[in-house]
């Protein structure tokens, strides 16, 4: 860049930031330690310059912004701190504070692709009777909330609104299919109905909504979820990790593509997969 256009950005970002934190030249010339005729140059003189180190840092410091994008090095005005802040983010997980912030992330994603790996089966994909076995533990209040939301999930993937893929272990389905592992103790029907429920769900929302079966063997994923290109959400279990750079977001977007890119069962026979295992 010309030393001439880094001048005249520095000029009009300093402005700016002054305008909008209602800083006055005086107030400026205070904050910073300096003659109020020294600010005065620096906004309004004929031959626009820059202030020296310590005045450009001291002005920076002053307005609350960065130091760099007072000097047009970049375009985020916020301080680093901050940006790495925004970028990176944790929510509760419990149930009773999560719901309103899941709706909340997926309302944000609609005309979207959304990408989600499940840390079981998808709950809009669940019957009300594995939820109730599933979360036995909770008030009945709280389990008719979390019903509440896998509905409003499957009604919103209905409606179109979104274009969602899921992909999980194919082994899930299997130990749904057994009664082993995480399924262990619940009833053979129930199994059998969950297992139905889903490969019916798969069928009367698709393409809207695909799922791909994974070899966790071959494949391993957090459970996770992308919402377009701006946002991505890691459970850890007591907490939702919230990543916004758009790097990272474009990482985990990867990250799935390279899931489904290798499935044991894509999404045109996941279905097809799933009623075979109620058979078996």
């Amino acid at each position: 860049m010309a030393s001439r256009d880094r001048h005249l950005i520095f000029r009009t970002r300093l402005q700016q930031a002054m305008a909008d934190r209602a800083i006055s030249k005086s107030a400026m010339a205070r904050a910073t330690g300096v003659d109020r005729s020294t600010i005065g140059q620096l906004l309004k003189g004929d031959a626009p310059r820059l202030p020296n180190a310590q005045l450009a840092a001291d002005m920076a410091m002053a307005l609350g912004v960065s130091l760099d994008w007072l000097l047009g090095l970049t375009n985020r005005p916020e301080l680093a701190g901050d940006i790495l802040a925004s970028a990176m983010g944790l929510s509760p997980a419990e149930r009773d504070a999560a719901d309103a912030q899941i709706i909340e992330w997926h309302q944000t994603a609609i005309g979207s692709k959304i990408r989600h790996v499940p840390a079981t089966l998808p709950e809009m994909l669940k019957t009300p009777e594995l939820l109730d076995w599933e979360y036995a533990a909770l008030p009945p209040e709280a389990i008719a909330q979390i019903k509440g939301t896998a509905r409003s999930h499957h009604d919103w993937v209905r409606t179109g609104e979104a274009d969602y893929e899921i992909a999980m272990p194919v082994q899930e389905l299997r130990a749904l299919a057994e009664g082993s592992g995480y399924y262990a103790g619940l009833a053979a029907g129930l199994r059998r109905d969950q297992l139905a429920f889903l490969a019916d769900q798969c069928d009367v929302l698709f393409p809207r909504l695909r799922l791909h079966l994974f070899d966790k063997r071959c494949a391993f994923s957090a459970p996770t979820t992308v919402f377009g290109n701006s946002l991505a959400i890691i459970y850890v279990g007591k907490f939702y990790l919230s990543l916004r750079e758009r790097q990272r977001v474009t990482a985990l977007t990867e990250h799935f593509d390279w899931l489904i890119r290798g499935c044991a069962v894509d999404d045109r026979h996941a279905a097809a997969y799933a009623r075979q295992l109620t058979v078996g």
